[in-house]
């Protein structure tokens, strides 16, 4: 295999959608509570990276066992595994591997952290798995635009933070038969808060997806969001999500979560709503699918640059 097809299998430029929350959640470790962990961030980021790499092939491999229309620029171009006449035992294996790698380094941040490491990394790993596998996948229901929000866009922030500051987030204890769970809950809402902009545009990342492939999906029987809603309400929804996106960056301002000069996120809305009108206009794969992806990079990144400033 070709790093080319293995880049095109794992869709290397959709990593962006790990990376950012990662960073987000670091830089914001080291914003509020001026600490870093090198070990578990070069641990969390090999084990993330890998995971979502190989959740990614998974999700291309079962489009391409499952798929009813083997026609059209979603399948022969967007699919590695088609494009580039890839063997079923080569992807596989590809998979095998990522996944090993993944494990390993993430009962090694384990190893180096706590038990809510642990929870938190199985819970991730399991709807990962099944957000593509299995016989009612995750990404085949209504559910796939939530799923990726949180799970991306929140766990990885929290997992982000917790790993260089621990237990002074939430920390569980088991002492003489009582297992008690103790959380900093203004800290916890803090970061829940911090990750709605991920978490939103994430989901809208899904949500640009599956509007752009209603055709097709429901040929192919993948019962999305959209084919429930329908384009308009899914449009509407779409566009609400950023503008959330926005008030939430104002809450975090003044609440004192963010600095005040995060404020400068806000001048990205006039790229951003110019993007909303060209995908309104126009919802394809081919064409404007990538304004999705265009939005999550330019506001967050915005985002944390800022931050990064006032460390």
């Amino acid at each position: 295999m070709k790093v080319r097809s293995f880049l095109k299998l794992v869709e290397i430029q959709t990593k962006i959608a790990s990376v950012i929350p990662f960073t987000l959640g670091t830089v914001y470790a080291l914003y509020r509570f001026n600490t870093f962990n090198l070990k578990n961030f070069l641990l969390m980021f090999v084990s993330l990276l890998t995971f979502d790499m190989a959740t990614t092939a998974i999700n291309n491999y079962c489009d391409y066992k499952r798929a009813v229309k083997k026609h059209g620029y979603n399948y022969e171009m967007h699919n590695g595994i088609v494009k580039y006449n890839l063997s079923e035992i080569y992807v596989k294996a590809i998979i095998c591997i990522l996944l090993i790698i993944a494990t390993t380094f993430g009962v090694l941040l384990y190893l180096n952290t706590n038990i809510i490491v642990l929870i938190i990394g199985i819970i991730s790993f399991s709807v990962g798995i099944f957000y593509s596998f299995g016989p009612i996948p995750i990404s085949r229901m209504p559910l796939g635009e939530m799923f990726s929000g949180i799970f991306m866009g929140f766990i990885i922030v929290f997992l982000a933070v917790y790993i260089h500051v621990n237990e002074s987030i939430i920390s569980l204890m088991y002492n003489n038969g009582f297992l008690t769970l103790q959380m900093n809950l203004k800290e916890v809402i803090y970061i829940f808060l911090l990750s709605i902009p991920t978490i939103n545009c994430i989901a809208n990342v899904m949500l640009a997806n599956n509007i752009c492939d209603i055709d097709d999906d429901k040929e192919n029987k993948r019962y999305t969001l959209p084919i429930y809603l329908g384009k308009e309400n899914s449009l509407a929804i779409f566009k609400a999500m950023y503008y959330i996106a926005y008030i939430d960056i104002i809450l975090l301002i003044v609440l004192r979560i963010t600095p005040a000069i995060s404020i400068i996120t806000l001048l990205t809305f006039i790229i951003i709503n110019k993007n909303i009108s060209l995908f309104f206009e126009k919802q394809t794969k081919r064409d404007t699918f990538v304004l999705s992806v265009k939005n999550l990079i330019i506001m967050n990144l915005v985002q944390i640059i800022l931050l990064s400033i006032m460390i």
